[in-house]
């Protein structure tokens, strides 16, 4: 029996997933949470095991990259499987670094996926075959630093509030940003962001 835990924010999406995963006879679902934060929370707990976390990507407090960066550091014991919508190139390659060994787009019959949290289970890495032509084609230009306050000016924080949440100067903050910015050859910071979001760099 392979216990598995949802993260993913959608409320309906994320129940109609268990649902149909919970009619596997080998799948159940022991868990399901909302942000990659609290699944944490969750799979930190020592009582508390799974043996594949089920991930979206984009989610409030932690991402689904982050939660799977966090899992893959501190060694928690269980595997990661993106579930995404999204079909880009640097989220694959950001996933594999991070230490996912199955990466789906949410278009994926249940049985497909299913039937790659089988495959993972047994030691094989599952990656839908549409995103593995580009997925080696485009390298990420941005260092950890300049993601983050990337990231939090593509949701729309002044360079004094990016500041504030990463304990750094504004200087330093305006560093970074002007460095993103060329590294992308964007005309500013807003346009850097676009364009890395894009990518799938955030």
């Amino acid at each position: 029996m392979k216990k598995i835990v949802l993260v993913e924010d959608q409320t309906l999406l994320r129940d109609a997933l268990a649902s149909l995963l919970s009619l596997h006879d080998d799948i159940d679902v022991v868990a399901q949470f909302a942000n990659g934060k609290e699944a944490l929370h969750w799979l930190a707990k020592e009582e508390n095991r799974a043996d594949i976390v089920v991930t979206d990507i984009e989610m409030p407090e932690v991402t689904g990259l982050e939660l799977a960066e966090a899992l893959h550091q501190q060694k928690l014991g269980c595997k990661t499987v993106i579930l995404t919508t999204f079909a880009r190139a640097g989220y694959l390659r950001r996933a594999m670094d991070a230490g996912v060994v199955g990466y789906l787009l949410k278009e994926s019959p249940t049985e497909e996926l299913a039937e790659a949290l089988h495959r993972v289970a047994m030691g094989q890495k599952v990656i839908a075959p549409e995103l593995m032509v580009n997925a080696w084609m485009e390298q990420d230009p941005l260092n950890d630093k300049e993601r983050k306050a990337l990231r939090l000016a593509h949701q729309g924080l002044t360079t004094e509030q990016i500041a504030e949440k990463l304990f750094l100067s504004a200087g330093t903050v305006r560093n970074y940003l002007s460095n993103a910015a060329s590294k992308l050859n964007a005309r500013n910071r807003i346009d850097a962001a676009r364009i890395a979001h894009q990518n799938g760099w955030l």
